[in-house]
């Protein structure tokens, strides 16, 4: 086939893609319009709304995936790929990134954002005393959080995989990962749960003065002490995650080098430090980052519990505190983008791991 042919095809290909793509827009966006002017009932609009969504998406990959299978192959093995990548890329642009840049530009503005106040939203957070407090508590939660998640799923990873009731006790561990954040919120509420008196409710305080002690403000009267309470909803949520992922990992290790290692007169404690933990020291990692960015970005617990009351306040309540009770949308911004900055170099070294591992 001559070049003038070749130019030809890819032209003609170039502007059925485009065709293709201007068809899309135009037939999603008159079905959308319609949906949003519709006087039917809405279950009708419901039902129909659903199954455009399902169609229309089939649809829109497919129409796409044929314009694309007309490009000569050289150009279609590069472009293939983005097609089907790219509206989840678009929507995350959309949904992500461009509201995290809106959000930086409006951290240099006042309260109101109609006066540019430069890094002075910046200086302000680090010299207010609510915000020193709320880092001391995310640093609690990072430290102490984490460390007992890790443990203890480490731990009863190990002991669950040597148990025959390993189903049920791994079933009964990760059951907390059910339900959510607020929800859990509002359990332990109840477990924590004061009021004056002798007729106590909270199942801690009920437990407490069952055997003859004095029930206590868990979440209030006890600071900063009771950042710890809160925390422990955290580790019962959370090691059921931990543990099985380490399950996983642990029924990888080679089978026989571990019992080469008994052979040898290795004792189980010597076999978990030397041999277990070595082998599975990347997924130690991987977890241990992935709840670092579950604590960094700590809301409903706090939320539900207190409400950012009682030295229990961290960045992300003070955030929504700032940004939508107060109306500061300088201060609110700002103190997003610091928690942003907190979170990313965690997520960098995530993105390494997984890459080492040939994630991606």
């Amino acid at each position: 086939m001559n070049t003038l042919a070749k130019r030809r095809i890819s032209l003609r290909a170039v502007l059925l893609f485009v065709g293709v793509v201007a068809a899309n827009i135009v037939i999603n966006g008159l079905i959308f319009m319609f949906f949003r002017d519709s006087t039917l009932n809405p279950l009708l609009t419901a039902f129909f709304a659903v199954l455009w969504g399902i169609l229309g998406v089939y649809l829109i990959y497919y129409s796409l995936s044929w314009a694309v299978e007309q490009f000569p192959d050289m150009v279609r093995r590069r472009v293939l790929p983005y097609i089907f990548v790219g509206p989840a890329v678009i929507v995350l642009g959309w949904l992500l990134v461009l509201p995290a840049l809106r959000t930086f530009y409006l951290s240099f503005f006042n309260a109101s954002s109609d006066k540019f106040v430069g890094l002075g939203n910046y200086i302000a957070i680090f010299s207010d005393r609510l915000l020193a407090t709320a880092l001391r508590n995310n640093l609690l939660w990072v430290f102490v959080g984490t460390l007992f998640c890790v443990a203890f799923g480490l731990l009863i990873a190990i002991l669950a995989d040597r148990s025959s009731y390993e189903r049920i006790a791994k079933s009964i561990i990760f059951m907390p990962m059910a339900i959510s954040f607020v929800a859990a919120g509002v359990i332990w509420k109840f477990v924590y749960y004061y009021q004056p008196g002798d007729e106590q409710i909270g199942l801690l305080n009920a437990i407490v003065t069952a055997f003859g002690g004095e029930p206590q403000a868990w979440v209030s009267l006890l600071q900063p002490w009771n950042n710890f309470f809160l925390i422990m909803i955290l580790i019962w949520m959370q090691t059921g995650f931990a543990m099985v992922i380490f399950s996983a990992a642990i029924k990888g290790v080679p089978e026989d080098i571990l019992e080469a290692a008994r052979v040898d007169g290795a004792g189980e404690i010597r076999i978990f430090f030397k041999i277990i933990i070595p082998f599975i020291s990347t997924t130690i990692l991987t977890v241990t980052t992935t709840i670092i960015v579950f604590t960094l970005k700590i809301f409903d617990v706090v939320m539900v519990m207190t409400g950012g009351q009682y030295g229990t306040e961290v960045v992300a309540t003070q955030f929504y505190r700032q940004f939508f009770m107060y109306r500061n949308f300088g201060y609110g911004s700002t103190l997003a983008i610091v928690l942003l900055i907190a979170v990313l170099p965690v997520i960098y070294f995530n993105l390494r791991q997984f890459r080492k591992q040939g994630g991606f």
